[in-house]
């Protein structure tokens, strides 16, 4: 199918590519303040969503058919690093292949739940601030200058802050959330920008390549390790790294359904995939401070976020707090899969990022529908609905069992990755707290699968009542995904293992 957009696609689409798929939404998202209906709006986001992926297409094509894997683009025609360049290598073109299939398929769902959450007049402006927030996504992944990096990761940010702020009109905790999430989200960046100071201070450049070929010569430089720290801490505060994910649960909870869908299956990933760029690309794999930092903090933090999350997720009774500590224990399997140092580790933890986005998805689109049709949240609020939503409760449970890690879905092919690469390092004794917390998964999950097949409803004359189609078609496309991908793994796995070779600049994965 790539090749076929690529022999397609017009020359200007192929030359100008990455910042179009920036530009596309991001110009796009005053206009649509402007629009005298919010079904307008929709219909623009869908159109301004699905030309972005297809952009992201043309990049994976060009990146996998470059010679030396990488398409660059100088801003401006100002050469690198004098100038900004907008860098492409397997690694991000993985990342914006989530971020923009996700964008494309929450938008096509988003509009049953805006009507019944978001007020008639603030639509447009709705869409408009998902825009944004999308745009600012993109550039966060595809980026080369570390400060531009701060600058589009503030943009997705504040606009964040704002869509779920207007959860409030169904729950006024969402104020509070929204408070919550700006505050820490402020100290991540600020962090962050901290680090980038202390690193311009000891490299003089801001283009990420041209401080890598810097750093060798500087790495016992203090500034260069005060920088690294400050990045860590940052983008760990705003990938929702464990014990820095208080934000998080708050922000899931209360935010609008299509909100915490869209931010539950791409904002940690490209705050993970910064973090990424920056140990194994910007810094090195072999310095020093940062094999101490991968065995001391990362490895014990995405260990801690896997038990500890999953002990939060058996104890809560709301879904979508349960999902949430979810989604901070899933990102300590990724990020014990960084913790590693290795491509496999890398990749096993690249793999498990994809499929989180495919599972995480789907799960909440599915609670989307339930909040939409029988307005409940709670797992008592789920009793029963596997007779009276079978379609939306069986893609549920579908992403629910591949959260947990059950053969033949895409959450098992991961973490067998994942096992396989601690195996390799004799790290025997972190599997079995892998299986502990799949484990763990089994019983918070079963709580709500027991209730949803196998209790009466509390209400015996709840009509039946499906979720509507625009929301069930992108929901079954993700409970598929994560079905077939489940037993034919090679094309994300493929993904997963290029973009740990690009990341480590090896040619081959090994």
């Amino acid at each position: 199918m790539i090749d076929a957009i690529l022999n397609a696609a017009p020359a200007w689409a192929l030359s100008h590519a990455a910042p179009l798929l920036i530009m596309v939404p991001l110009f796009l998202a005053p206009l649509l303040a402007l629009v005298p209906t919010g079904r307008i709006a929709w219909i623009i986001s869908i159109a301004a969503t699905g030309i972005s992926f297809l952009f992201a297409l043309i990049l994976l094509g060009l990146v996998q058919t470059s010679p030396i894997g990488v398409v660059s683009y100088e801003v401006g025609r100002w050469p690198v690093p004098l100038g900004i360049e907008l860098r492409v290598d397997a690694l991000n073109a993985m990342i914006l292949l989530i971020v923009t299939t996700i964008g494309l398929l929450s938008s096509i769902f988003s509009w049953p739940t805006v009507v019944a959450e978001i007020p008639k007049q603030k639509r447009a402006l709705f869409y408009s601030a998902f825009l944004v927030c999308f745009a600012g996504l993109n550039g966060v992944a595809i980026t080369g200058d570390a400060f531009n990096l701060f600058v589009f990761l503030e943009i997705s940010s504040i606009s964040t802050y704002v869509l779920v702020a207007l959860g409030s009109g169904r729950d006024r905790r969402a104020l509070p959330a929204a408070f919550n999430y700006l505050i820490m989200g402020t100290i991540g960046a600020s962090f962050y920008i901290i680090g980038i100071g202390f690193l311009y201070a000891a490299t003089g450049t801001l283009n990420m390549h041209d401080i890598s070929t810097h750093l060798p010569e500087l790495a016992g430089h203090r500034s260069v390790q005060a920088g690294f720290a400050f990045i860590l801490v940052g983008l760990g505060l705003k990938a929702a790294m464990w014990p820095l994910h208080q934000w998080l649960p708050n922000a899931y909870s209360y935010s609008p359904s299509f909100v915490t869908m869209f931010l539950s299956a791409t904002a940690t990933k490209v705050a993970l995939y910064a973090l990424i760029r920056f140990l194994f690309t910007v810094f090195r794999p072999d310095y020093g401070f940062e094999i101490s930092a991968f065995s001391a903090i990362l490895m014990p933090l995405g260990i801690a976020a896997m038990v500890v999350c999953s002990f939060q997720a058996v104890f809560q009774t709301d879904v979508r707090r349960i999902l949430a500590y979810s989604s901070v224990a899933q990102v300590g399997y990724m990020i014990l899969g960084v913790s590693i140092g290795t491509t496999a580790g890398l990749s096993a933890g690249l793999f498990h990022l994809v499929n989180h986005a495919m599972m995480k998805g789907a799960l909440f689109m599915a609670v989307a529908g339930v909040v939409l049709t029988y307005q409940g949240t709670t797992i008592r609020d789920f009793a029963g609905l596997g007779r009276s939503a079978p379609w939306t409760m069986t893609a549920f449970a579908i992403a629910a069992l591949s959260l947990i890690g059950v053969p033949l879905t895409a959450g098992f092919q991961s973490k067998l990755q994942l096992g396989f690469a601690l195996f390799d390092q004799g790290l025997w004794w972190a599997v079995g707290l892998v299986v502990f917390s799949s484990f763990l998964a089994v019983i918070y999950m079963g709580r709500v699968l027991e209730a949803v097949f196998f209790q009466p409803p509390v209400n015996p004359r709840k009509a039946r009542k499906e979720a509507p189609i625009l929301l069930l078609i992108p929901l079954w496309v993700l409970a598929l995904a994560n079905l077939y991908f489940g037993i034919a793994a090679d094309f994300p796995l493929g993904l997963a293992r290029d973009a740990a070779a690009a990341a480590f600049g090896v040619e081959a994965f090994r």
